[in-house]
């Protein structure tokens, strides 16, 4: 069925092929890059516009969006996206990704249409693409159609050389095609505007915050891994007896909340209601595990310490892997018992950052989104 998808694919950008080439395009599966995508809107020259391609599970974004006056269409990988969206992304001067979106391997790309990778995460813990250790299980047809979406990339925004160099290994790409611009959605973790905002928000939410040590514990997903904490976790992050425990579940395990409910007491709360970012504007110390977070947070100006709880390092290495020199730059060891991570809460220990970022976030400044306009966008 993939084969025939992607089949399809093919025949309906070929169809469209010479249509003009004048907007642009987003598609997105996150949403965490609105105001890049409204920055693209208010700056296109005149008589083109974009469109956004949105995946049903950023629909709030999408709303947001269009409450902007940007157009904003869902999509899923089916025939109807085939036959209506694909004769319409055919217009495209450029196109943005925030993902890995499987029908580009049979997109028919004009060489007037240039495909940007804008990706998700400001670095990488885990692995993916061909470093992931299952890739190499896959069928040939599954590789070869990997390859093929991985190829139609022009560009990658990255903000560091490590980043470009996961792309470069992960995609099997040229690292000329790494565009060293930053990430724009780390833009607003240098505004102090932005702070502000989202601290009163946190704090209109939940006041009992205010002025006490913020733990927000924020484990990633485990895609095909069961997500199956320590059963004496709630004790250990509740160490310390004048913080506050924030557990924020990544929303794909938002369904296993009673794994961590059950070992709640007072000072372990639960915010759905509030975003990851906004939360880790009033956080302390982060505890988290192989989440792209902790690239964030160590360039917010409230972040003392980051936590890395790794309870199940050994399966993670396996299922989807870790990078391989992973050890050398995180900025504190990683934690496999509880009683370590107890103790590590105790100590209050404040990080250096200093070298973690010169790694990672390199050439995210606070502007990396006017770089990305000037670069794509000025001169459509």
């Amino acid at each position: 069925m993939k084969t025939i998808y992607i089949f399809l694919i093919k025949i309906m950008s070929t169809l469209t092929f010479f249509r003009s080439k004048k907007n642009a395009f987003y598609i997105m599966s996150f949403n965490n890059n609105l105001n890049l995508i409204k920055k693209i809107a208010a700056n296109l020259p005149k008589g083109k516009k974009i469109c956004v391609l949105y995946d049903p599970d950023v629909e709030v974004a999408a709303t947001d969006l269009s409450a902007f006056g940007i157009e904003t269409i869902p999509f899923q990988n089916n025939i109807k996206f085939a036959l209506t969206l694909i004769p319409k992304l055919s217009t495209a001067k450029i196109i943005f990704c925030d993902n890995y979106f499987a029908f580009l391997a049979g997109f028919t790309k004009s060489k007037k249409t240039k495909i940007v990778q804008v990706w998700h995460a400001n670095g990488a813990i885990k692995k993916f693409g061909w470093d992931d250790p299952t890739t190499i299980n896959r069928s040939y047809l599954d590789k070869k159609r990997f390859q093929k979406v991985y190829n139609q990339f022009d560009d990658f925004v990255v903000a560091s050389k490590a980043m470009g160099n996961v792309f470069a290994s992960s995609y099997h790409v040229d690292h000329d095609k790494m565009q060293y611009l930053g990430y724009p959605r780390s833009d607003r973790l240098f505004s102090n505007k932005w702070i502000n905002y989202a601290q009163n928000r946190v704090y209109k939410a939940a006041p009992e915050l205010k002025n006490k040590r913020v733990i927000l514990y924020a484990p990633t997903y485990r895609d095909g891994l069961d997500f199956n904490p320590p059963e004496d976790l709630g004790r250990a992050l509740t160490a310390d007896k004048d913080a506050m425990v924030v557990v924020k579940l990544h929303p794909v395990l938002k369904n296993q909340e009673s794994k961590i409910k059950q070992f709640s007491d007072s000072n372990i709360c639960f915010y759905n209601q509030l975003s990851t970012t906004d939360l880790l504007s009033v956080t302390d110390t982060l505890i988290t595990d192989y989440s792209s977070l902790a690239f964030d947070f160590s360039l917010l100006p409230n972040a003392k310490s980051i936590l890395f709880f790794m309870f199940d390092l050994d399966k993670y290495k396996s299922k989807p892997g870790i990078q391989n020199d992973f050890i050398e730059w995180l900025p504190t060891n990683p934690i496999i018992k509880t009683s370590d991570l107890k103790m590590e809460i105790l100590n209050k220990k404040d990080n250096n950052f200093e070298d973690f970022n010169h790694y990672w976030n390199t050439y995210n400044d606070g502007n990396a989104t006017n770089r990305l306009i000037k670069k794509y966008i000025k001169n459509m």
